[in-house]
């Protein structure tokens, strides 16, 4: 069956930039000094979150001029829709982390669930101190279960696309984040 491709290429065409290119790449560099401040002398270990958060952990890591050591987990609650659902757990991290300074790096924070069950689990297997980055802060309106330590940009209340984030499985490889129309 052949994708909805015209459907993707609408989407996009309708929908509002919220953070351009220029604005991403800067909120990155802003990160990377953020975190190398208060991290680099840790040898923390960064899991990076997929897939939403590939494109951010890609462009962020190598501006993190210290000594770490890197893994990922696959945590989802979208599968692919635009409605989250419940918490699956599809990679666990494979190095151990008792006694160890972690950060995670994931693409949003909506309601927050996902990164507090991250949180929750990565602590009780032995991490001494949770630490997390997210690329988008969403401006939900309403208190979450967890804040982010370091956060790229904020984002309105609509469903955003692009950075590594999807709409429909579609569009995770644009530079800049867009929102849906009427979202």
């Amino acid at each position: 069956m052949q994708p909805p491709v015209d459907r993707h290429w609408r989407v996009l065409e309708e929908a509002d930039v919220v953070c351009s290119a220029e604005e991403a790449a800067r909120a990155v560099r802003r990160l990377a000094d953020e975190i190398a401040r208060r991290l680099s002398a840790t040898f923390p270990l960064v899991l990076g979150v997929m897939g939403g958060g590939v494109v951010f952990t890609g462009q962020l890591l190598p501006l993190l001029h210290f000594p770490l050591e890197f893994d990922y987990i696959h945590v989802t609650r979208y599968r692919g829709g635009m409605q989250g659902g419940t918490i699956e757990w599809k990679v666990e991290p494979r190095r151990p982390l008792a006694g160890r300074v972690v950060l995670v790096l994931d693409d949003i924070l909506d309601e927050g669930h996902t990164l507090a069950a991250i949180r929750e689990r990565l602590l009780q297997q032995g991490a001494s101190a949770f630490y997390s980055a997210v690329f988008c802060d969403k401006d939900i309106g309403k208190a979450k279960p967890i804040h982010a330590d370091y956060v790229g940009v904020s984002v309105p209340n609509r469903y955003v696309f692009g950075f590594g984030m999807d709409v429909e499985g579609a569009w995770r490889n644009l530079p800049a984040d867009y929102a849906v129309k009427d979202s």
